[in-house]
């Protein structure tokens, strides 16, 4: 799934396209909306708010999408054809430029004074000009939502904690502070949390600008470790039926998953079987 730097350049590249433009074009192919006339609305701005993209026009009205595990927005040339295959679900242009919504996980059009119905329920946004360091230790303590997660790797992915992190910048993250995924949020200080979040937030902050050439641990399980040569592990973390899969390192992050039986792990690209832990739902995350 696209995480928060992703969404980021997404949004920034929309927003230099369409900020004070007119959408000349207009066609939502989703449900209810595909009757929706946005024609001769000028563009605000487009911003992110973690994974979720709102494009805010004049009027009141935000058309929001959310790109989930597939989709994309696409900028060509305006004098270029459109598809007309069922994957593009939107489509805006302007005199210059066209935007292709390609498989688009949602998209949701609300009064801008309403986005909060879609939005309102994330955490603090660590790529946002809304990010509270001090509400974000509490939200992963479960000051402010109660426990829902005790382990940091998932906590780390509930969005309601703080917003714009996936698997991979979580795991990222994780092993660079040697941090083992499945330890229990509680036993880590305010200090090594501080660390782990300033940590990301750095290393998203600049995937926002140029995209990493390769990956600590992340998609690198049966691969040596880059710091200390142990082969990384992969395994599920969160709850049931909403797993993610978090990449790490046994040597450097003390230890394997709870659920990993220990057994050899082949490498992604090999197409060899490997054990069960996580291995499922890594190819569908």
């Amino acid at each position: 799934m696209p995480e928060g730097d992703t969404v980021w350049r997404t949004c920034h590249r929309l927003d230099q396209v369409f900020r004070g433009e007119a959408l000349q074009r207009a066609e939502l192919r989703w449900g209810r909306l595909i009757d929706s006339d946005l024609a001769g609305m000028t563009t605000l701005e487009v911003v992110p708010r973690g994974k979720h993209i709102l494009h805010r026009l004049e009027g009141g009205l935000t058309l929001h999408s959310h790109l989930k595990m597939e989709g994309s927005w696409r900028i060509q040339d305006a004098a270029d054809r459109v598809p007309t295959v069922d994957t593009v679900r939107a489509v805006l242009g302007t005199s210059r430029w066209t935007a292709l919504g390609h498989r688009l996980g949602a998209l949701h059009l609300v009064r801008t004074d309403e986005e909060d119905s879609l939005v309102g329920h994330l955490g603090p946004d660590i790529l946002g000009a809304d990010w509270d360091l001090g509400r974000a230790l509490a939200n992963l303590r479960g000051g402010a939502l109660g426990s829902i997660h005790d382990l940091i790797g998932a906590s780390l992915l509930d969005q309601r904690n703080l917003a714009g992190i996936g698997t991979m910048w979580a795991s990222e993250g994780l092993w660079v502070e040697r941090i083992n995924p499945w330890r229990p949020v509680a036993e880590l200080s305010d200090a090594d949390l501080t660390r782990l979040l300033e940590r990301i937030k750095r290393l998203m902050t600049r995937a926002c600008e140029r995209l990493p050439a390769e990956s600590y641990v992340h998609a690198r399980s049966g691969h040596p470790c880059r710091r200390c040569g142990q082969t990384i592990r992969v395994a599920l973390a969160g709850p049931v039926a909403r797993e993610r899969t978090l990449f790490s390192c046994p040597q450097c992050q003390g230890g394997l998953a709870p659920t990993d039986d220990g057994r050899p792990q082949a490498p992604l690209s090999s197409g060899q079987p490997r054990s069960r832990t996580g291995y499922r739902r890594q190819r569908g995350r």
